[in-house]
Order: structure tokens, then sequence, then C-alpha cells
């Protein structure tokens, strides 16, 4: 910014930078001299706007010359550092240089910053690089040091062992104040003893001394000050454990110990210096302590209770006009980031950064927070940073505190461009204000005193049987159906062990469900399918936050479980498909057909590689929460029934797709692919028959799968280990099967049946298609044909697409003897009910009963089968549906035979559909469907004959 002349000032800073500047001039007159004018004028102001500038630029003149440049980088200090250090070999000297660099460069950043020419983001980050480069500087020198005096520390196999620093809090997220205090844990590698040395030292002695030795030449107090405040009490056990640890007893402890607020300051922990692998295997060790492979809401809770805390040391400590500890200060706007971090950084890479700015725009892109609310928490931010920062660099005093005299409120508002202090106050405590809302909104944390009550916490915790049942009355409850069922369930809980955090949240939870089930009609019956859910998640007191702290989750699931108990069994079955009811607009927001796929290869973006272990269950994870969207939608009437299958024949597809991508990769990599193929050709393809085949899949459906290959006799695979390509499409098959029906914690991804393929369970599980064309057209039976009427390419390379049609086409457009066939067919549907139908008399099987789906489906292949030979479109379609209408369209149906078996077709599946969601086999009362199935009946027995004759 263009500096005003000093006689501009406000009196009270002119005065004290004309004291300074005439001490500055009487002891330095040629250094000053040596100044442009303009630079003249830039110092003149500085040294009013902060005694630390000036103090410092009097006792080092020789640095007026540098103090106006811009900020070095972070390799410019190794450089300038190592070069300084070199020849040291006095802890005394090392100290001084490493002051005096110190304060040289914070001189120049917060003229810098004063001056208003440089970002504050950009001077967070000068601050943190030269911290790091001096630390790094320090245990550099000193290592040499110390190897000199006492041999290398070396594991077990001879490899030297370096110590690894961890920055942690804005040190870690290089977004250190100016004056702070650095907290920074010891590690290192792997234990063993020092070589080359007059006597071994074991490591953890070495490392020990060492850690002594550097934190002395950055803590101690000289005449030159410290170069930073080390606090070392975030390692592991505090201050009662070790100064320095090993990199395994640092993994044990936060495997086995660490709690919550240590996984809140692990979210900035980062390896100080150049990147090592040891260093990479050390933040590799931390990640899954803090970023859990689930959505984590217990880390709400945690920073509520850590909020909590500070709040009444703020209080205690009588600390006014905090801008770090206060309400809406720094310290709020990072435990609104770092909620999320922890909440989401297992499932959202992205989040996972150290710093602040990075990770809310991570969010932003995420869609985890608002446009306004990204803007207002990074201005605000930004603008308390700032200040933050000018107040330390007045006296290089660590403070957050608002200013108690006139002259540093005088400095900060000139510098920030306000008219006076008081406009000043003003927007600092708006700013405030504006952090603090969107706090409240994120983490909650109402105060002690400001706790809501409401009858239903009564209820809860009321042991009496009298009580309780007239507060249930008093609010229209039926007592007599709702007491027994939450009294018994609560006695229940009470038996489990769930741990104090458990049961803590329990306690929060349970009023806040009930009051959810007292919104509906039959809170009772609703009751049953929500106390299931909860008994599945009980020791698992993440899934409890998350309802608790999440009323849409909550609404969501009283709402989902009343109106399914397949889905409540899902959710019982699968908790972390709770994650997906927090936001109500994305549960009933179906993907789009087209986009399953897609989808599906981001959500899986996440996943490394070469793990196939997590891929399998993020395959199976995707299946689910996508499964539990549909239902929602279906059950709410956003999607009809044929709507419904379309999303679960897509969804499938989409699994079959990337289950063969991984399959290929794994069995290539080992065998190489087979050498007919071109680039980008697999020379294989899924087929699917039945309900996949027809677009007609169910929840829970399994798939009906052929697979074929177009490999031609006597090739080889072209990898190391080289086998034959039929042999290759087999151990591809075998890897498919593999992948879809192992068991995970999400259980398999589909049951896959391959009994359709050619010759059945006795056949080859992967066919040649000439193969599979001859086996059609001359060996295969009448029902193989059937079933081929519902087959459908389903996924692979287009020529193999094109033969299988071609192949299909030519099969079902065989010229067949009616009688013949009807026959045949009705002889099949006759085995198939005597096998499959057990109902009692007044029941109605909507599948195998007389008039039911399978009635439907075989007049369907009949028909296909018997004129096609006729009327070649009639193999188009394997759908039910579309081989109707083309039926009614070619006159072989009526318009009202065709339209009455499709409704009646629809009706069926949609019965079985809701049933499904119920929990329910598919039986109704015969007296539901008496009339519709009976003239299904009628029609079939005029299309096949009677099964009796």
């Amino acid at each position: 910014m263009a500096v005003s002349p000093l006689s501009q000032l406000p009196s009270l800073l002119q005065q004290q930078s004309e004291r300074y500047l005439q001490r500055l001039i009487a002891d330095a007159p040629t250094q000053w001299q040596g100044l442009t004018d303009a630079a003249q004028q830039q110092i003149s102001h500085v040294l009013g706007l902060s005694d630390f500038i000036a103090e410092q630029l009097c006792r080092h003149p020789d640095w007026l010359t540098q103090t106006l440049n811009p900020a070095d980088s972070l390799a410019v200090h190794h450089q300038a550092l190592a070069a300084l250090l070199s020849d040291m070999t006095d802890d005394e000297q090392v100290k001084k240089i490493l002051r005096q660099y110190r304060n040289r460069h914070l001189v120049r950043l917060a003229c810098l910053d004063n001056l208003g020419q440089i970002p504050v983001a950009k001077a967070l980050v000068a601050i943190s690089e030269l911290a790091e480069a001096l630390i790094i500087a320090a245990r550099d020198w000193l290592y040499q040091r110390l190897c000199q005096r006492y041999g290398t520390p070396c594991d077990r196999q001879g490899q030297p062992q370096p110590l690894l620093i961890l920055g942690m809090g804005k040190l870690g997220g290089q977004e250190l104040n100016f004056s702070s205090d650095i907290d920074l844990i010891f590690v290192f590698p792997e234990h063993g003893e020092t070589q080359g040395g007059r006597r071994a030292l074991d490591n953890q002695q070495f490392f020990t001394r060492m850690g002594q030795k550097l934190v002395n030449l950055l803590d101690q107090v000289t005449c030159d000050g410290f170069v930073f405040r080390v606090d070392m009490r975030l390692r592991p056990y505090g201050e009662s454990g070790p100064l320095v640890v090993s990199a395994t007893a640092f993994e044990d402890y936060y495997q086995e110990q660490g709690r919550d607020w240590e996984r809140y300051a692990m979210v900035k922990a980062r390896v100080l210096g150049p990147q090592t692998e040891a260093g990479d295997a050390l933040q590799r060790m931390l990640r899954p302590f803090v970023y859990r492979r689930y959505i984590d809401f217990s880390a709400i809770e945690a920073l509520r209770k850590m909020k909590q805390l500070i709040t009444r040391e703020v209080r205690r400590r009588q600390l006014t006009n905090n801008i770090k500890l206060g309400a809406g200060g720094i310290r709020e706007v990072e435990f609104v980031v770092q909620s999320f971090q922890l909440i989401r950084g297992g499932r959202e890479p992205s989040l996972r950064c150290q710093g602040l700015m990075s990770a809310l725009s991570a969010l932003h892109q995420l869609g985890q927070l608002g446009y306004q609310a990204i803007e207002q928490l990074q201005q605000g931010y930004v603008f308390l940073r700032r200040v933050e920062n000018l107040l330390q660099a007045m006296a290089d005093r660590q403070t957050q505190s608002l200013p108690d005299n006139d002259l540093d409120w005088l400095r900060l508002s000139w510098v920030l461009g306000y008219d006076n202090p008081a406009a000043l106050q003003l927007h600092i405590t708006a700013v405030m204000a504006e952090v603090h809302r969107h706090f409240l909104d994120t983490i909650g944390g109402e105060d002690e005193d400001d706790v809501r009550e409401h009858w239903t916490i009564a209820l809860w915790h009321d042991q009496q049987d009298e009580d309780a049942r007239f507060m249930l009355a008093n609010h229209g409850i039926d007592s007599d159906s709702f007491w027994p069922l939450l009294s018994q369930w609560r006695q229940q809980t009470m038996r489990r062990t769930i741990g104090p955090r458990g049961r803590d949240t329990l306690d929060r939870l349970m009023p806040r469900l009930l009051e959810e089930l007292f919104i509906l009609s039959s809170p009772h019956t609703a009751f049953v399918p929500v106390s299931q859910v909860l008994d599945q998640i009980l020791t698992r007191t993440t899934y409890l936050e998350l309802l608790c702290e999440n009323p849409g989750a909550r609404q969501q699931l009283v709402k989902l479980c009343s109106a399914s108990p397949w889905i409540a069994q899902q959710l019982a079955r699968f908790p972390m498909l709770l994650d997906e009811l927090i936001d109500p607009v994305q549960l009933y927001d179906t993907t789009d057909l087209d986009d399953y796929p897609a989808e599906l290869r981001q959500y899986l973006l996440r996943i490394p590689e070469d793990d196939m272990e997590q891929q399998m269950e993020g395959l199976r994870q995707f299946k689910l929460s996508q499964q539990l969207k549909i239902a929602a939608a279906d059950i709410t009437g956003i999607l009809p029934v044929m709507q419904v299958s379309d999303h679960l024949t897509y969804l499938a597809q989409a699994m079959i797709e990337q289950v063969i991508h991984y399959a290929w990769q794994q069995i290539a990599k080992r065998h190489g692919i087979p050498a007919h193929l071109q680039a980008g050709e697999l020379g294989f393809a899924v087929v699917g028959y039945g309900k996949l085949g027809g677009i007609e899949l169910g929840y829970g459906s399994d798939l009906d799968l052929v697979f074929l290959h177009n490999a031609p006799p006597g090739v080889q695979t072209n990898g190391d280990r080289q086998i034959d390509a039929s042999h290759f499409y087999l151990k591809l098959a075998q890897r498919i099967l593999h992948l879809f029906s192992t068991r995970t914690v999400s259980g398999a991804l589909y049951d896959v049946d391959m009994r359709l393929r050619p010759s059945g369970a006795s056949g080859l599980l992967v066919s040649e298609i000439g193969h599979f064309g001859d086996y059609q057209a001359n060996e295969a039976w009448t029902w193989e044909h059937q079933a081929l009427v519902r087959a459908r390419f389903t996924y692979g390379d287009a020529e193999l697409a094109q033969r299988f049609c071609a192949i299909r086409a030519h099969v079902l457009a065989q010229s067949r003897e009616p009688a013949a066939l009807a026959l045949q067919v009705r002889d099949m549907r006759s085995k198939m009910r005597s096998h499959l139908l057990h109902v009692r008399p007044d029941q109605f099987d909507l599948k195998q009963s007389a008039g039911g789906i399978t009635d439907i489906e075989f007049i369907a292949q009949y028909l296909v089968l018997a004129h096609s030979h006729a009327h070649p479109v009639l193999t188009t379609w394997s759908d039910n549906v579309r081989i109707f209408a083309d039926l009614a369209e070619l006159a072989i149906l009526t318009a009202a035979e065709a339209e009455l078996l499709t409704q009646a077709y629809c009706q069926l599946r949609d019965n079985s559909h809701r049933l499904t969601l119920q929990g329910q086999e598919g039986v109704v009362p015969l007296t539901q469907v008496a009339a519709q199935v009976e003239q299904v009946q009628v029609i079939y027995r005029h299309i096949l004959g009677d099964e009796g004759q």
C-alpha cells in the first residue's frame, strides 16, 4: 500500500515513531542514510506500530537494508541456515545464530504485514516455513554433533535412524502465529543402538539426549531472546511420557489409548523437513486413528466438550476480549472445519489436509457447507488471524487478547484502515458473532444452563410404571400399547455393556427419538423396528451419536422403519447405511439410470488400487446405499414399480462392469491378456438371464449369468506366466464369482446363479461364443429356449454383443410345432408348481400360484417361441411388458388381452415389492387377487391348453 507521510499518523503513533527514529539515526546514521526516501518513510511508520520491530532495528541497524525485502522461501531458509551452522562447534554460537536469524526474518515479516504488503495467508505460511527451517537446521546440526560423540543410531540391520519431528497445531497446518509456541512430538523409526562411537548407546537414550538438547537450543531465553517456546505435552502420555518414542510405541499408543482430543490435535500433525519414507510411514500410521473409515459423529460431542472446557478456562482466567478462545474466535472456526474433517475425512480424502483454508475449500467442493457459510468463515478467519498477528508483532508477545491501552488500539485500527478504535471494535464484534453462529449451527453446545427440557426426558428415565403411563396418556399416547415395549427394551439395554460414553449418548438420544415416534399415529408399531436397529448399534457409539446429532437422520429412521421392516432390517444389518439418512434431499434423489457406473467409479476413487479387500467392501457399501435410496423412493411413491426394477437392474449392471474390471486387472497382472485382443478389447461378455435379463430385478434378487468369450483355439496370454486363453477366461470367471460371493462386513455383493449356462452345472463356467451358439441351436431343451427369451446382453465387447444377439434371434426364430411346444411349456410349468408351490388353498403365491407371475412369463415365452419364425420382431425385447406390446401390435394377442396381462403382471410384481419391503413372503389372501388372476388363467388355458390334458 502507499504510505502516507509520517506527519499524517495520529499524534500518539507519531510520537512513538519519532522517539525510536531519533535513537536509530543517532546510533546508525550511515545505514539510515543508505535507504531510499520511500524506504525511510515506510520504516518510520512501522517504528511507531511495533515495539518489537523498533527495538530489533535499533539493536541491529545492519538489518535495515533487507527489512522491506519479500519473504524468503523454505528452500532459501534451509540453504542459508545450513551455511551459517556448517562450521559451528559450540551450542552457544548456534543459539545466537538461530535467534538472530529468527528475529531478523520476523522483523521483515512484521514490517510487510504492518505495511499491508503481504496477504495474511502468505504471512502465516512464511512464519511457518521460517519456524520449520529453524527447527530442522537445529535438529540436523545436533544430529551430526551427537553422532560424532556417540556414534550413529542404527536399526538392527545397521541402517541409520533419523529423528522425526511432528509439527502439531498451527505449525503442522502452516498457519503459525507471529509469536506462537510450537507443539512438537519426537519419534524415531526403530530400536537399535549407535555404531561408530566409543561405546554403543541405545537408540532411545541417544534420541532422548538429542531431544533434550534440541528443546534447549530452541526454547532457552538468552540475550537474543528465544527461537520458539517449545511445548512437548502433546506427545504420548503427555508430560509423564518419554520425551522421544519409537514408531512402534507411537502406533501402539494411538491404537490402544488415543483419546478424542488427541484425534483433534492430530488433524494438523505433519512430519517436518524434507520428505522421507520414514516420515511418510509415520503419517500413514496416524491416518486410521484420526480418520475413521465410517462417518464419525462422535467427533462433534468430543469437540463440544473441548469447547466447554476452553470456555470455562476463559472464564476462570478472566480472559476478556480474546479473539482466539472467546465466542466466535479463531478456535471456533477451527472447530467447525475440523469437525467435518474428523466426521467425514475417513470417506473423503480431500478433507485430510492440515491447512484450514484448504479444508474449507474441500468442504465447499463436497457441498458440506454452503457458499455463504464458506465465505463468512474464510473472511472471519483471515480477519481475526491478521488481528492476532498484528497484536503479537507489537511486542513479540503471545497474546490473543484485544488491547487494554489506547496506543495499541490506535496501532491496530490504523493498520487495518479504521477511522478510530471504536469502529474496529464494532467490526470485530460483528465478525465474531457471525463465526459463533456458524459454530452453533455445526457444533452446537449450548451453555449448561440452556439444556432443552422435554417431557420425553422424564419418560425415558422414569422407573415408575404408574407415572410413565400417566405421562403417555396425558400426551395422547396409548400407554397400554407403548409403555410395555419401551419399558422392556429399556431394561434390556440396562443389561448391555455399552460403556459410559455410549450410555450417556443413549440417554441423550432416546428422548429425541421418542419425540419423533410420538408424531406418528401408531408409535408402538414403529418402535419395534426402530428398536431392532438400535439393538445393533448400542455398542457402536458413533452411530448413536450420528442419530443424536442429526434430527433429519432420526426423522428418516422413524419414517423408513415404520414404512418398511425390510429397510429396518437392512439398517440393522448394515449400520453404515445410517449415514445415508443424514440428508433427506440426497436420500430421495435416486441416481439417474445411466449414471450408476460413473457414480460407482467416483465412489471407489477413494480406495487404493491395490486394496482388494476395501474395493470389495466399497462395492457392497455402494450397492447397499443405492438400494436404500431406491427403496426410500419406492415406499414414498416417487418411483413406480417399473422404475424400481429399472434402477435395481441398472445398479446391478454397474456392479457387474466394475467387478469385471477388478477381476480383469488381477488376472491380467499375473498372466497378461489373451494375444488375440486389440487395444481396449476384453473378448469377454456377460449375458443376463431371468430378472436381470428382463430388467425386472427386485430387492434381494440373485443374478442369473452366463459368461462368453471369443478366443480362438491355441491362443496364449502374453504375460510372464502364459496360459491358454480359455484357461485365462476360466480364471477370470472364477475371480468374478469370488468377488460377487465373498462375504465382507457388508455381506455378499450378489448371489450368482450360473445354472443356465450350456449343459447347466456340469458345463464349462465360461463358453466360447461359437460353442454357445451350437449348443443353443442343436442341444438346448425347450426350457432353455424359454430362458433365452429373457436373456439380454449385459456387458462386454461390441463384437460379442452382435454375435450373441444374432444367435439369440436365430434360435428364438426356429420354426416349432405349436402343439408340441405348448405341451413342453405346460409340462415345465407343472413341474415348477409341484416343486415350488406350498400355500394353503385360501392363499395365493404371487409367483407360483396359477394365474401368477410365472404363468404370465410362460405365456410371453411360449408366444415368442411359437411366432418368432414368422415375426422376427418378437426377438427384439427380453422384458415381458414390451413383448406383450409387440404381440398386441401383431394381433397375436388382442389389445384387451395384452393390456390385462401387462396390468396383472405389474400389479403382482408391485405387490411382491411391497411385501419384500414389509419383510414378508410373497403370499397374499386369494380373495385379494382372485378376479384378476382368474382372467390370467383363462388366457393361459386359451393359449397353452389345460395342464390336465
